[in-house]
């Protein structure tokens, strides 16, 4: 069967990725054209765009609409023409609720994998989402209630993050030798996760880096997002002690004591590793205004709204540095809190399946379209 998919950022390109080896086990002779990113095109099939030809956030979409709706024509008339046996939007709302009703109208089937946060923001996207998917994939575990109260076909196979942590546990050369091999010397790391778009770099690596400068017992150390120009971390690093190590993140939480992590994906990514961290997140006033009028939910990371309640400290917005500081030095030095946070983390992952997920979810996949092609 013929497979397109639409990932729009570096975390939507990594689950998309696992979704497709999934689908290559459940269907050998399985067919992909997307919109992604480098792990997709590892895997197989043809890449129409690159996600980092529409990354934008919030305000920053404004100023590139054209840009976006020139992409979005592209992959209408590529869908067209390839005339796919299911299009799988990957998160993204903004770009894929389109790109479904789009593919609904042309009578193409639509399986939603990683549904849009609209429990957080823009509830009334559901009705969008009821209208043109035929199944919707979740990969939070309060997401399955929340859809079911409005009668929506969802299913829940676990989180498939746990897959990537698994794989890359079972291949890592180890700490000593990873560390050995990056010239780290013994001081212990603090892992820097700036997040993978500009905005969000600009906004949270300055006060990262100021932190950075009070700990020189410790090394820090920026985890370099592929989508980023390598300009971009110079002009902030220059001068600076502080290190980069490009698509070894996972080496990176897995080695350090500590980290400072942009909100996203990468939250919970640190909690899987149980690395202590504090969540910043900061963006211009007028989004922050704008966002924080629209935004329905009492935490931003992903780690405390899975766990029901604070168990990692946000710093959002105002005085990122005086907020996170204080926060670090706690993380650092009080022992007792760092157990307390690994033990919430510990707790939250028994609620994100066991490994397999992407596995599951392709099989189930393969599984529906059999059924409809009956």
């Amino acid at each position: 069967m013929k497979y397109f998919l639409i990932a729009g950022e570096a975390s939507g390109d990594l689950h998309a990725s696992s979704l497709m080896r999934g689908l290559l086990e459940a269907d050998p002779q399985a067919r992909f054209c997307f919109m992604g990113g480098d792990l997709m095109k590892e895997v197989a099939g043809e890449m129409v765009i690159h996600y980092r030809e529409t990354s934008y956030m919030l305000l920053d979409v404004l100023f590139h609409l054209g840009k976006i709706f020139r992409n979005m024509r592209l992959i209408k008339r590529r869908i067209l023409e390839w005339e796919p046996d299911v299009l799988i939007p990957v998160d993204y709302p903004g770009f894929n609720i389109r790109m479904a009703r789009f593919a609904s109208r042309h009578r193409i089937t639509v399986f939603y994998y990683i549904s849009p946060k609209v429990w957080a923001w823009k509830q009334r996207r559901v009705k969008s989402l009821k209208k043109y998917v035929n199944r919707l994939f979740a990969i939070l575990p309060f997401e399955v209630e929340f859809y079911s109260g409005y009668n929506m076909k969802v299913e829940y196979f676990g989180n498939p993050l746990v897959d990537q942590v698994a794989w890359f546990r079972e291949q890592f050369e180890g700490e000593e030798h990873w560390k050995s091999r990056h010239g780290f010397g013994q001081k212990p790391l603090v892992a820097l996760l700036a997040g993978s778009r500009n905005k969000e770099i600009e906004t949270t690596l300055p006060s990262m880096l100021t932190l950075a400068g009070e700990h020189p017992e410790y090394q820090f150390v920026v985890a370099g997002a592929p989508s980023i120009n390598s300009s971009l971390y110079e002009q902030y690093l220059q001068g600076t002690d502080v290190r980069i190590v490009y698509n070894e993140t996972y080496a990176l939480l897995e080695c350090s004591e500590a980290g400072l992590v942009t909100s996203g994906t990468a939250t919970l990514e640190a909690a899987l590793f149980e690395l202590p961290q504090v969540v910043l997140y900061g963006t211009s006033q007028l989004a922050y205004t704008i966002a924080k009028r629209l935004i329905k939910v009492n935490f931003i990371s992903l780690v405390n709204l899975i766990h029901g309640k604070k168990l990692v400290e946000e710093v959002i917005q105002k005085d990122l540095t005086k907020r996170t500081r204080r926060e670090l030095n706690r993380i650092l030095s009080d022992d007792a809190y760092r157990k307390e946070m690994q033990q919430g983390y510990r707790e939250l992952k028994a609620g994100l399946g066991e490994k397999g997920v992407s596995r599951k979810v392709g099989e189930r996949m393969v599984e529906l379209l059999k059924v409809e092609s009956e």
